[in-house]
């Protein structure tokens, strides 16, 4: 007999959808602060697992995870206000150092230098959750939606 016979198939196609519409409707309902630190915590979690498959020796794996890695930096370079306060530039910065690190780790299949993008980017993903929950936010930083108080308009496509 088959899983389909027993209504696995169907339950777990159905599990899958209903993860798909939860995670949507997460997204939709969230503050532009908790929708950077979710583009934070998938950035970091996509260096960890680049970083478990370069030490498995899986690159092209390790590559897919470095490129979507790669792109969620671009994302928050491009959202980047570097007029908006004094230190913006300096984050700038952070990010386009990151950006190339991530690119060699790739090129050089180096599971270290890709930890160490890990390293860089665990300091700025607290600090966004700090904020979020109520800290001190730098959103000045960024190019916003509306108000001053607002925490910039991403997309979300990196984040799933």
């Amino acid at each position: 007999m088959s899983a389909a016979t027993f209504g696995f198939a169907t339950s777990l196609a159905g599990t899958a959808a209903a993860r798909g519409r939860f995670a949507n409707q997460s997204l939709e309902t969230a503050t532009p602060g908790q929708l950077l630190v979710k583009l934070y915590e998938r950035l970091q979690l996509d260096i960890a697992r680049a970083e478990a498959e370069q030490r498995a020796g899986r690159y092209v794996a390790a590559s897919e995870q470095l490129v979507h890695a790669q792109a969620i930096v671009t994302a928050l370079m491009g959202n980047l206000d570097v007029d908006a306060w004094s230190g913006a530039p300096q984050l700038f910065s952070i990010y386009t150092f990151l950006f190339s690190e991530l690119v060699s780790a790739n090129l050089e299949q180096d599971p270290g230098r890709t930890a160490s993008c890990g390293r860089i980017v665990e300091p700025l993903a607290d600090a966004w959750r700090q904020a979020a929950a109520g800290g001190t936010t730098p959103v000045t930083a960024t190019r916003t939606t509306g108000g001053s108080d607002d925490v910039p308009a991403l997309r979300t496509s990196f984040v799933g």
